[in-house]
């Protein structure tokens, strides 16, 4: 027996595709369920939008909810909106009589006409669930909710038509049939947590392919609805290029010495560190010196603005479009929308660096309900970068803590190959600067802890701090009868 071959239609929402598996299957019988407010009207016009066509008509049903014309007033304000398809293209046809009568018979007879005399290849009834009520109200005489759903779904098979039925339930364990006659659900949700809203997308079921599981965030703007898939995940070591094939300098020749030769292209770097101790200078000179070596580059500030604080090279760098900057400060932001906006900025310049600026602040401007699994969340992330070719530079806050020595405040140094540290420490009352190189998987590293200062120039490192012991603790101390740093003995 042949095996039969199901057309996807792209459905016109970016991201959307991905998570369906490869797009919608043509003639399929599907469900857009949430509460009110989600977003299903919105998704539905902007799928119609991009799928109808004069070969391929749409019939959009309104029951009992908004006027057609109202509908349309709001739905002109959303860039996929095209006024010239109206009419032609597609078509909306106004079902509120037929189901105020609560007889199911005559609103399913009407369909059936508007079918006939269209011929459509797309049909939405927007709100099912105004069906479902209106049925309930009806006599029992009338046909049932079961036979009207069956028959709806005959028919539009039989006319080769892809149909989406929108409906306001609440919770996805509500008894339905539709459920059950669905070839696709795909349930909105939505939820606030203190002054963040957050949409997320679910599709529960899709015949005849494989779905990307789980919830996934979508965000509504003027453009419409964009859903953020998880990012693509890279394939296996085997099949990776060599490790060390290429090291990466970052712009400070002394710490390049420290870490073996320079940063592994391809790895994640964390630079940890308390305020002021010049995390944001170092990822600027990464930055710059891929710009010296013909690199493109891209940054993620979320602590301070991009043009601030880096130097002026990295100022004039991305002015002139060498680094490209995330804009960062969206509201209700997910990892998988980060994700999302870092590599199409990485694509769009073919950059080889990434600076993510700072894993505090990437974490503030999360909303809440991220921050749950932000150390999962970022480790997917983290993989995907390298994965995609950049080599990724992350900064984290620590609070100096002269009992301990930490490297994160998310226990996430396990996810990063590399870890340069830095640290105050006192020294005959004045306050100073020490870094070292903490790991280089699969690579050897120099173990000293040496003194730097910041200049405008940058950074500068300078020697070892020897003749002191206890430099973790913050107050280092000469041992017990030996010379001052730089004196000799007798």
């Amino acid at each position: 027996m042949a095996k039969a071959t199901i057309h996807r239609l792209p459905t016109g929402v970016p991201g959307l595709d991905d998570v369906l598996g490869g797009g919608l299957p043509e003639f399929s019988f599907n469900v857009l369920a949430g509460p009110p407010g989600c977003g299903k009207t919105t998704l539905a016009h902007q799928m119609m939008f991009a799928l109808a066509t004069p070969e391929r008509p749409a019939l959009y049903f309104t029951v009992l909810g908004e006027p057609p014309l109202k509908m349309l007033r709001y739905q002109q304000q959303f860039g996929f909106f095209d006024s010239e398809k109206v009419g032609h293209s597609v078509h909306f046809i106004n079902l509120a009589e037929e189901a105020g009568t609560g007889d199911l018979g005559k609103v399913l007879a009407r369909i059936v006409d508007e079918v006939h005399r269209h011929g459509p290849g797309l049909v939405f009834v927007d709100s099912f669930r105004s069906v479902v009520l209106a049925g309930r109200d009806g006599d029992q005489t009338f046909l049932s909710l079961q036979q009207f759903i069956q028959r709806l779904g005959m028919l539009m098979t039989s006319w080769q038509a892809t149909t989406f039925l929108l409906g306001e339930y609440f919770h996805d364990n509500d008894p339905s049939p539709v459920f059950t006659v669905a070839d696709g659900l795909i349930w909105l949700r939505q939820s606030v947590q203190g002054n963040s809203m957050v949409r997320k997308m679910d599709v529960m079921k899709m015949r005849g392919q494989p779905t990307q599981p789980g919830l996934h965030t979508f965000r509504i703007s003027d453009a419409g609805i964009q859903v953020f898939a998880p990012p693509p995940q890279p394939p296996t070591a085997s099949s990776m290029e060599e490790p060390f094939a290429h090291r990466l300098g970052l712009g400070v020749p002394e710490l390049d010495a420290m870490l073996g030769g320079g940063l592994p292209a391809g790895y994640s770097l964390l630079v940890a560190g308390p305020s002021g101790s010049g995390k944001s200078i170092l990822a600027g000179a990464f930055l710059a010196e891929g710009a010296r070596q013909g690199e493109t580059g891209v940054i993620a500030a979320f602590e301070q603005r991009a043009d601030r604080s880096r130097g002026r090279t990295v100022v004039e760098l991305i002015k002139s479009g060498r680094i490209g900057v995330v804009d960062t400060r969206a509201p209700g932001l997910s990892v998988d929308e980060m994700s999302m906006l870092l590599l199409t900025e990485i694509r769009r310049l073919k950059a080889t660096r990434l600076v993510i600026d700072s894993l505090s602040g990437f974490e503030l401007a999360l909303a809440p309900t991220f921050r749950e699994d932000f150390r999962e969340s970022l480790a997917r992330m983290v993989s995907a970068l390298c994965g995609a070719g950049v080599t990724v530079l992350m900064t984290s806050e620590l609070e100096d803590r002269y009992t301990e020595l930490r490297f994160s405040p998310y226990g996430t140094a396990f996810l990063t190959d590399a870890i340069v540290v830095q640290r105050y420490i006192e020294v005959d009352s004045r306050l100073q600067r020490v870094m070292a190189v903490v790991k280089v998987r699969a690579s050897a590293h120099s173990d000293e802890m040496r003194q730097f200062s910041i200049d405008d120039h940058g950074i500068r490192i300078g020697e070892r701090l020897a003749g002191y012991e206890g430099l973790l603790g913050g107050s280092p101390s000469r041992p017990s009868g030996s010379a001052p740093p730089g004196c000799d003995d007798g």
